[in-house]
């Protein structure tokens, strides 16, 4: 293909390198191998998020400087309902609990995870892992060398942030979430940030996290 011809077609030709990519491709690499300016591209890459959005069943998302072509989150559940009828198709809320955490607090080791919730936070964290939502990111200059975790690229992508910058200010969104305690005791599940003295959430969960199909913790999942 010439570089006349890639640029003609530089929106049909992105659509396709994307669809057949899968993973997110950083914008760079696309602009060399295409030989394409960073100015045609960011035309080319605008012109396909605008056709591709609102009730589209396919997005264009950006990251990290990367873009990658993903579903509408809107049809997220019909898209579990159909390819996911066996696997848990949401995490538990000790899970986004626990999630939430390590994306304001990250790096953090799983202990300093439980001084915050005040639970056994093993369970969570190894589906947040298996999930690849957070991962291993080194070890702590402690004695033992713990762990210490942070959130993926597959984490922008699920909750829609092109950085982590972009999440609320921890503070302000202290001051304007409302304790869960009372929702929690009141279905005798663990709650979110016990030791309220210090933690206080004034709704249920931070702002990324909604929208989440959040399931109910059963008995089996005390020890989180």
């Amino acid at each position: 293909m010439s570089t006349i011809d890639t640029i003609y077609n530089l929106k049909d030709v992105l659509f396709s390198i994307l669809f057949v990519a899968g993973d997110g491709i950083e914008k760079s690499f696309l602009s060399e191998k295409l030989q394409v300016s960073q100015k045609e591209l960011e035309k080319a890459l605008q012109e396909l998020k605008n056709d591709l959005s609102g009730d589209k069943g396919v997005h264009l998302i950006e990251y990290k400087n990367k873009i990658q072509l993903a579903s509408n989150p809107n049809y997220a559940n019909y898209i579990s309902d159909v390819l996911n009828p066996i696997r848990e198709k949401s995490l538990t809320r000790a899970a986004l609990e626990t999630l939430a955490i390590i994306a304001y607090k990250q790096p953090i080791t799983k202990l300093e995870v439980e001084d915050i919730r005040r639970v056994n936070s093993d369970y969570a964290v190894q589906i947040l892992v298996d999930q690849n939502m957070i991962e291993v990111v080194g070890r702590k200059d402690a004695v033992g060398k713990p762990l210490l975790f942070g959130t993926t690229d597959s984490f922008l992508k699920r909750f829609n942030l092109s950085d982590i910058n972009q999440l609320p200010d921890y503070e302000e969104l202290l001051e304007r979430i409302k304790t869960i305690r009372a929702e929690e005791d009141e279905n005798k599940q663990e709650t979110l940030f016990k030791n309220v003295d210090n933690i206080e959430f004034e709704e249920d969960l931070p702002d990324f996290l909604k929208g989440e199909d959040v399931q109910s913790i059963s008995a089996d999942d005390t020890i989180a």
